[in-house]
Formats: C-alpha cells, sequence, structure tokens
C-alpha cells in the first residue's frame, strides 16, 4: 500500500484515553437483551505502509427462505388483506420497524461497499458529506470543502461531533480512517478507490484538513461521500470485522446508537440523542427484520408485523395499490443490471460444448460471442411483462439519470437472428452450454430475470442453465473468478463510476477496478478513462468518459440489461416515505402520516 503520510502542524497527539464506560446497549425493544463489550485500549501508532510524523507547534448460517406454493401465496395474502391492521400500542408509536430484503453481510462499516452494508452504517457512522436524495452534497463531518489547487482540497471539519461514548471527532480520525481502508481483510470490494489518490493528510488545525493527491481528482468530493469515519481513539489500531460484528465497536457519530444485531436475521438502533445534527425525529427506535423472501416480506406488511418494506415484490404492487391501507412510494433509480462475461481468460469454468465436453478455446473471449448474447436478451419484454414497467430497457452502462451518460441511444437491439450470424461467424454455429450464476434476493424478481435471459439464450443455440446463490456467497465466489457469467448490479449518479469501479483494468495500487471480477481489460477503454479521472475540465471530462463507454458498448465487455425503478410499501396510518434513487432504506426518509 503507498504510504499515506499524516502531517501534524499546529496540533499534538497526546496519548489516548480509555474509552469512556463500557457499551451499555440496553436501549432496544420491550424485552431486548442488553448487551456490553469490555473497553478498547486504543492508541495511535504507526502501522507498516502509514507514515506518521508530528511537528508540535502547540458468521452465522444464512437464513433459511420460507417458499410458498404461488397458489398457496395468493390465498394467503387475499386472507392477510381482509383482516384489519391492529392499531400499534403507546410504545410502538414512535418505533419504525422496517421490512428489508438484504440484510448487511457485516457490520464493519468498511468490509463491504455495497449498498445493504451502507444504508445501515450510515445511521451510525458518518461520512464526510453525503448524497441526498436530490444529489446534492449536504455536510455531515464536514462543514465545507474546497479546492486549493488541482492537487490539495481545503476540508473544514465538524468538530461539534461526538462519536457515541463521547468521544470527540478529530482531524487524526480522518486519516485514520483512511489509510485503514485499503486493509480490511477479505473484503468482497472496498472503498479502495475512494482513497488512493490522496498522498497526504496536513492537519492545519483541529477544524481544518488539507488533502494532497498524487494527481487531480476531479471526483474528490464524491469520493468523500463514500468511507464512514471512524475513531483513531476507539477503534485503532486495528480494528477487525469480527469487533464490529459483536457489537464492541459499533460507536459512531450518526444519529443511531447500535442496540443489538442478530446476523441474517434483524438489527436494532435507538436514537442519538446528543447527535451533532440535532434532533433525530421522529424515531426513538428503529428495527429492521431481514426478510429475504419477497412473499414473506410482503405477508409482513399486511399482517402489520412491519411498517415499511423495501423491494416491493412486482407481482404485489397491482393489489397494495388497490388496498387503501397501504401506500406505494416509488422513483427511478441509479441502478442498472448487468452480466459480466468471463472475457479474458483462454477456458472457462463453466462453459462446454452441447455434450457437456470441454470447449478448446473460452467462446466469451470471443466479442462477437458476448455482442450475441446482448442481442439474445429480449429487454422490452422484460421489462414490460416481467417487471410490469417498473424496470427499462438499458442501453448503456449507466443509469438514466447518470451524469456525463452517452446520449441519444435507444434501448439495446434483441435480435435472435443476427446474433446467430455472430455465433456462426465466431466458430460456434453449433452453440455451446454455459451456467449463468445471479442472486437470489438481491433485487425484485432477480431470480426470474435469470430465467428470462437464459430463454432468451436458448433461442439462438446456447444452453443456459441458471444457478442463483445468496449475494453474500455470489460475490464471494466472484471475487475468486469462480464463474463464467454472472448478473448483479451497480448503482451511481456518475457515468464515471461505475467505468472506474467495474471495467477499468484491475490495479489495486491506483484503486482502479475493485468490482472488476472478472479482471476485463480494454486499453480503448482505459486510455479515457485514465484521463478522464485526472481531468478537471468538466466539459473535457465528459467527452473522455462518453469515449471509453462507447468503447465499451462496442466490445460488450459487459452486458447492460435493465434499469430498475425503486418501490416501497408502507401502512398508511404508520409511515410516509421519501423514495431515495440509490435505493436506500433508512428511517431519516421516513415520517409519520400527517
Amino acid at each position: 500500500m503507498a504510504a499515506v503520510g499524516i502531517l501534524l502542524r499546529h496540533a499534538r497527539i497526546l496519548p489516548s484515553p480509555g474509552r469512556r464506560g463500557n457499551m451499555s446497549l440496553g436501549l432496544g425493544w420491550p424485552g431486548g437483551r442488553r448487551r456490553g463489550g469490555p473497553a478498547a485500549s486504543p492508541r495511535l501508532t504507526a502501522r507498516p505502509g502509514i507514515r506518521v510524523s508530528a511537528h508540535r507547534a502547540g458468521a452465522r448460517p444464512a437464513n433459511r427462505e420460507v417458499c410458498m406454493h404461488p397458489g398457496v401465496r395468493g390465498l394467503v395474502c387475499a386472507a392477510l388483506l381482509a383482516l384489519p391492521i391492529a392499531a400499534a400500542p403507546a410504545w410502538a408509536q414512535r418505533a419504525l420497524t422496517i421490512g428489508a430484503q438484504t440484510p448487511p453481510s457485516a457490520l464493519d462499516p468498511h468490509y463491504h461497499n455495497t449498498q445493504n452494508n451502507n444504508q445501515v452504517a450510515r445511521m451510525v457512522f458518518e461520512p464526510l458529506f453525503e448524497l441526498d436524495t436530490k444529489a446534492q452534497f449536504q455536510p455531515r463531518l464536514a462543514r465545507s470543502m474546497r479546492p486549493v489547487d488541482d492537487l490539495t482540497w481545503e476540508v473544514k471539519l465538524n468538530t461539534a461531533a461526538r462519536f457515541h461514548d463521547g468521544t470527540p471527532f478529530e482531524a487524526e480520525d480522518v486519516a485514520f480512517t483512511f489509510a485503514r481502508v485499503p486493509t480490511v481483510p477479505n473484503s468482497p470490494a472496498l472503498f479502495t478507490p475512494q482513497v488512493r489518490s490522496i498522498a497526504s493528510i496536513e492537519v492545519v488545525d483541529p477544524e481544518t484538513i488539507l488533502l494532497r493527491t498524487r494527481e487531480p481528482n476531479p471526483l474528490m468530493r464524491y469520493d468523500m461521500s463514500g468511507p464512514v469515519i471512524l475513531s483513531r481513539t476507539i477503534h485503532g489500531p486495528n480494528p477487525q470485522t469480527a469487533d464490529f460484528n459483536s457489537g464492541r465497536l459499533m460507536l459512531g457519530t450518526g444519529p443511531y446508537r447500535f442496540v443489538s444485531w442478530q446476523q441474517g436475521e434483524r438489527l436494532e438502533l435507538a436514537s442519538n440523542a446528543a447527535w451533532h445534527g440535532g434532533p433525530v425525529e421522529p424515531w426513538d427506535r428503529v428495527l429492521y427484520r431481514f426478510i429475504p423472501q419477497p412473499g414473506a416480506r410482503t405477508a409482513a406488511l399486511l399482517a402489520g408485523e412491519v411498517d415499511l418494506i423495501d423491494y416491493v415484490p412486482v407481482q404485489d404492487v397491482p393489489r397494495l395499490e388497490k388496498d387503501r391501507r397501504f401506500a406505494l412510494f416509488q422513483i427511478d433509480s441509479i441502478t442498472f443490471v448487468y452480466l459480466a462475461p468471463d472475457a479474458m481468460r483462454e477456458t472457462s469454468p463453466f462453459v462446454t460444448d452441447r455434450q457437456g465436453k470441454p470447449l478448446p478455446a473460452n467462446p466469451l473471449a470471443d466479442r462477437r460471442v458476448r455482442q450475441a448474447l446482448s442481442l439474445a436478451i429480449p429487454r422490452q419484454q422484460i421489462a414490460e411483462r416481467l417487471y410490469s414497467g417498473l424496470a427499462s430497457p438499458a442501453d448503456q452502462f449507466a443509469a438514466p439519470v447518470a451524469e456525463h451518460r452517452l446520449e441519444g441511444l435507444g434501448p439495446l437491439p434483441h435480435d435472435p437472428a443476427r446474433a446467430r450470424a455472430l455465433l456462426a461467424e465466431a466458430g460456434f454455429g453449433q452453440g455451446f452450454r454455459l451456467t449463468l450464476h445471479g442472486p437470489n434476493g438481491f433485487f425484485p424478481s432477480d431470480d426470474n430475470l435469470l430465467q428470462a435471459i437464459a430463454q432468451g439464450f436458448s433461442r439462438i443455440g446456447i444452453e443456459a442453465q441458471v444457478q442463483t446463490l445468496p449475494p453474500a456467497n455470489l460475490f464471494t465466489r466472484a471475487t475468486n473468478r469462480d464463474f463464467s457469467l454472472f448478473m448483479t448490479y451497480f448503482s451511481s449518479y456518475l457515468s464515471l463510476n461505475p467505468l472506474r469501479q467495474v471495467v477499468m483494468t484491475r490495479d489495486a495500487e491506483r484503486g482502479h477496478g475493485p468490482f472488476n471480477r472478472q479482471r476485463y481489460s480494454n486499453p480503448e477503454v482505459d486510455h479515457p478513462l485514465a484521463a478522464a479521472l485526472t481531468t478537471m475540465d468538466e466539459a473535457k471530462r465528459k467527452a473522455l468518459t462518453q469515449q471509453a463507454s462507447r468503447a465499451l458498448l462496442e466490445d460488450m465487455g459487459v452486458i447492460p440489461v435493465i434499469n430498475l425503478r425503486n418501490v416501497w410499501a408502507g401502512r398508511r396510518d404508520r409511515v410516509v416515505y421519501e423514495p431515495s434513487p440509490p435505493n436506500h432504506t433508512e428511517p431519516r426518509l421516513a415520517r409519520p402520516p400527517g
């Protein structure tokens, strides 16, 4: 890891005090358990690869999913729809219960940069800035940020913030956090791209730091809305993921305090009365119940067991729309679904000929085959029939609202005849077999989407077997390059960000391609991307980003499928929700009706 130099000017490093008392967690639901942990013994020390200089001048097993036969499920939901919802008891009036689809894979806020982990982490911890539902930057642990020159950014910090045990938020905490981010072991996807450009952090005074970069970074503001900040006093010197999962290190500066976690099942939070942002309204307590099975999630809402659910199953939207007890909250998302083919290896583990024998060459390494796969996908039919209009056909590797996306494109074409011709041209006119891997319970109808894609492949002579896995298992195996073709999604307000993180040639030192699990590499994509990432002029950066996007589309290094629409459902008597394009399900976006 490149050294991160920390120059402390006009500052003093004092011996770090111990934690102010044990963490008492008796704040939960009635009957909830209390948990505590031993006091930490943190201190600021130099670790390998981190230069510190001071100048004094004053798992638990995965959930079992409950599956219902469609007919039985329909009868159950119909019966629940006919029942009144009991009024909440007095103690629950300021408590919010959320039925969430995907549990976090860990509570370590730097372990896995993914939506389901981040939405939980940002309740307890905070970044310097955050993007609101209108894609505007809002201050959290920073008050402001401005460029001094192309290589220097001045950040004014919010020193009124305190960690949940009373420890002050300090400038050195930022340096400690950014040094830790690239070092988290066994991570499926780190926040490394957001901190790799930083060469040094200079503490000017208790409220001011200077971030010096190795090269110009036009995405610096976006990057600073990524990693949440830890305390060098509480969490240092070497926090382990297990210590967050146990609750011992779940002390942040955020609006909610950690209460308890049952992995894969539930997470309890309590409002932080001392939050620097003011009173945490309107919920005193928040319970996330993780319900991966779509029908069970809807049933929990209908039965009054939860107040709000995310990822509303497409098939349940019409019936919930007709029931006046419930309200739907929808918005176009920044999420697009794509396929990642194994385009770089000479042979691939899940591709054979039609008799199941190994092929002498990997067909996915041929651009024409990847183009044929794209042409085989009936995107318009999928959006209309499978998603009932709650999705749209993808036209490129970026969300419809993303900044600097290609303009004037129609949906990617569906042309099975042309696809068969391309396969024949590539020498695979007889077709082949492959396994298409993907998640089950990661986004609405993901398993059905995999089947629809496989059916499209079958019409051009490719026999595709679908295999679904829980999201955490999928990403671990994908990172190990276990698959020939897998499906996932990416969310971003920018076109440049997914290009940098998913398709740019993987370079751990520079933070490029952390999600490039298939190790795709294309100089025609990399060269304009590398230039865009250091170009401060927006018009020039837009042109370079679009050049890289065109090259990627021509090569089909990844295969865009659909754009998703985010849908929540809630009890009208309990909650009104502000939908967010990133699909975050957060108590701060919910309020009581009226």
